[in-house]
């Protein structure tokens, strides 16, 4: 009898210790998952605040967009006759090459913003450009176009490169353009701003520390050198003053410099 008490009791124990194992295990997991939930409600702007990545005060304006089709400008004779102290080509008539009979100083090309109304009076349709910046390398000005107060990004069919001799003088410029431009009649939601910098940290684009100095709505086209485009709502990021990135404000990819979409 005294046995079989203790086969019994040594089956209670072993027993308990299964049952406090597994319970054990239980609630290893349960906090484990309670932890997980915790971290996958975390939002964006907590992860970034946790990070120090900073950004200026987002556009929340803009909801929804539309693509917008176009094709590229045939430069006629007309036009090209009324420009003054230039000399003029075209190549395939979509693409326009002058040089500047008589080189025109200017102040300093980092500032070519306050060329606007030189543009306007001696560029076909100068108004229509905007400053993007100087490359010191190949002394360029270059000026994207815009279209209903938006930029159309790296786009080689809507371009204004000017180019400066060692002067600071301009010399002559290449010239292309985007005519037509018609918005699609179908408005779509784009995601907000934020989903932008989202997707650029998940990229590993944002480092801990960085800051967020621009962030605007423009187009890009993924599509080029062709007559007819469609440009695509695009959100412009800058980092630290100096690095831009491109993201679908529609799908949310990333766009690289050389016009691909980054999965």
């Amino acid at each position: 009898m005294s046995l079989d008490w203790s086969k019994t009791k040594t089956i209670f124990i072993i027993t308990f210790l299964i049952l406090d194992l597994f319970l054990g295990y239980q609630f290893m997991q349960k906090r484990s998952s309670s932890q997980l939930d915790v971290i996958l409600e975390t939002t964006i702007e907590e992860q970034l605040e946790a990070d120090g990545i900073t950004y200026v005060d987002l556009p929340k304006e803009v909801t929804k967009a539309t693509y917008v089709s176009g094709k590229s400008k045939v430069f006629t004779k007309e036009e090209i006759e009324k420009l003054s102290n230039q000399q003029v080509e075209t190549v395939n008539q979509s693409v326009l090459q002058a040089k500047f009979i008589k080189p025109i100083l200017i102040q300093d090309p980092k500032e070519g913003y306050r060329l606007s109304e030189f543009l306007k009076q001696n560029i076909i349709s100068g108004e229509n450009y905007t400053f993007w910046k100087y490359d010191e390398n190949t002394k360029t000005l270059i000026y994207f176009q815009q279209y209903d107060g938006k930029i159309i990004y790296n786009n080689v069919s809507s371009m204004l490169l000017i180019h400066l001799n060692d002067n600071n003088e301009m010399i002559g410029y290449e010239q292309t353009m985007l005519e037509d431009l018609e918005k699609d009649k179908k408005k779509q939601e784009i995601l907000p701003a934020i989903k932008a910098l989202e997707t650029l940290y998940k990229k590993n684009l944002l480092k801990p520390g960085d800051r967020v100095t621009k962030i605007d709505l423009g187009y890009y086209a993924l599509v080029q050198f062709t007559a007819s485009q469609v440009l695509t709502p695009t959100w412009h990021v800058v980092v630290n003053g100096k690095t831009d990135y491109y993201v679908n404000a529609f799908e949310g990819q990333i766009i690289s410099d050389e016009n691909k979409v980054l999965e």
